[in-house]
């Protein structure tokens, strides 16, 4: 299927791995021109020089994000994109007995914030312009409650209800908003996870990681290429009616209406 993204601009945030690189690299495939965004210009070099080895290119920037006027000034430069694809920004797992102001407040500015930033700096531009599409990458968190995750969970919820509240106020603009909420998928992601639960409950993280796989109908974790596709999809022509979406990716896991 043609996507219809040959000469497409689109930004990726979080972009120098995990699910935002194989998001860099399913839009660089389709065509697109690409700009990944991360914090780490090392981190963003390593990345250019692993889809360069497979024939692909991408431009890049070393931005904060969770710096507001940073934000801004980066994609001054950049300009408006056709396509934003939010990956940027993790809350780190922690354990209830852990959590304080200070680790909430640090959730919501490494979750939400990020991608609020992002988004405000392009959709009123998208707006004027009669077209665009943001596609949020959040996380099942935010509707599964961890006692591990309760900050970063509720920064995902959060995240849900603003890209929806986007998607309603911008529709008539031609501005598209979706979210995906991946499960367990394989990124760097699923050992810091593992790491909280075995300084919450003691068991070796090897017996964590098999109960955890255990727990998914399909037998096994998401791989970033698999979000990648659809969040690559939802940002094309080709989904232009899809818009205020919440999409599960979690191998059946949550299995909820």
């Amino acid at each position: 299927m043609d996507l219809q993204l040959s000469g497409k601009t689109a930004v990726v945030t979080g972009a120098s791995k995990g699910i935002g690189l194989a998001c860099v690299e399913a839009l660089a495939w389709e065509g697109a021109k690409v700009i990944g965004i991360s914090r780490d210009a090392g981190n963003l070099a390593k990345a250019q020089e692993e889809l360069a080895a497979k024939g692909l290119s991408f431009e890049v920037q070393a931005v904060d994000l969770t710096d507001p006027d940073a934000t801004t000034a980066a994609f001054e430069r950049i300009g408006v994109p056709d396509i934003l694809i939010n990956c940027a920004g993790a809350a780190r797992r922690t354990p209830v007995d852990e959590l304080g102001s200070t680790t909430l407040h640090a959730a919501m500015e490494a979750k939400y914030f990020t991608y609020m930033h992002a988004t405000e700096a392009v959709i009123r531009g998208m707006a004027e312009r009669g077209s665009g599409a943001i596609v949020n990458v959040v996380g099942q968190g935010g509707r599964a409650a961890n006692p591990l995750h309760i900050g970063g969970g509720a920064a995902n919820a959060a995240l849900m209800l603003a890209s929806v509240g986007y998607a309603k106020a911008y529709a008539a603009q031609g501005v598209r908003v979706n979210v995906i909420n991946p499960g367990t998928t394989r990124t760097s992601r699923v050992d810091e996870g593992l790491e909280a639960a075995v300084r919450a409950t003691g068991r070796p993280k090897e017996e964590l990681l098999r109960d955890l796989v255990a727990e998914i109908p399909l037998g096994r974790a998401g791989e970033p290429s698999e979000v990648a596709d659809v969040a690559v999809f939802l940002a094309s022509p080709r989904a232009s009616y899809v818009t205020a979406s919440i999409i599960t990716m979690d191998g059946a896991t949550t299995a909820a209406i």
